[in-house]
């Protein structure tokens, strides 16, 4: 389990725990409606996806499509030890693009499916230490272009 965790084994972290809306946002900065404000860093964002609040009825397959529509899925399956509310479950979604993984999490999280309300969050901690080392070294690389490209542009 990673460093956020709030428990014993089995616990959840605590960053897959849904916020509130946040307070203290200037009037201009809101939105239609109240969100949370979480910041994310390129080592808290994740390929893999927790989706939590999915009704216990057996629709694991619709979940999948639902979430294929904004990439392809490397691989996804149910955590039955993963702590959940009563009639529902907990899925684990990987992309293979963590740039797909991003839109899907924007897309469905807080998304009205079979009758209850999604919440999807990054999980890294089930990244492999390799998997770790690939996005930070990607995220090197962007940034490496990107600096470089906005320095010819200038000149």
């Amino acid at each position: 389990m990673a460093a956020g965790s709030s428990g014993g084994p089995g616990a959840p972290c605590r960053h897959h725990a849904q916020l509130g809306a946040c307070e203290s946002r200037a009037k201009y900065r809101e939105g239609w409606r109240p969100r949370a404000v979480k910041v994310y860093t390129i080592n808290l964002e994740s390929r893999y996806l927790l989706i939590q609040g999915v009704p216990a009825l057996g629709v694991m397959k619709e979940l999948v499509e639902q979430f294929a529509l904004y990439g392809a899925i490397e691989e996804y399956h149910a955590l039955d030890e993963y702590p959940a509310e009563q009639f529902t479950e907990v899925y684990l979604i990987k992309f293979k693009k963590l740039q797909c993984a991003r839109v899907a999490k924007k897309k469905m999280d807080e998304r009205s499916f079979f009758g209850s309300l999604l919440h999807v969050c990054y999980a890294p901690e089930f990244e492999t230490v390799q998997e770790t080392r690939e996005k930070l070294q990607d995220r090197r690389k962007y940034i490496a272009k990107a600096t470089n490209q906005r320095g010819a542009v200038v000149c």
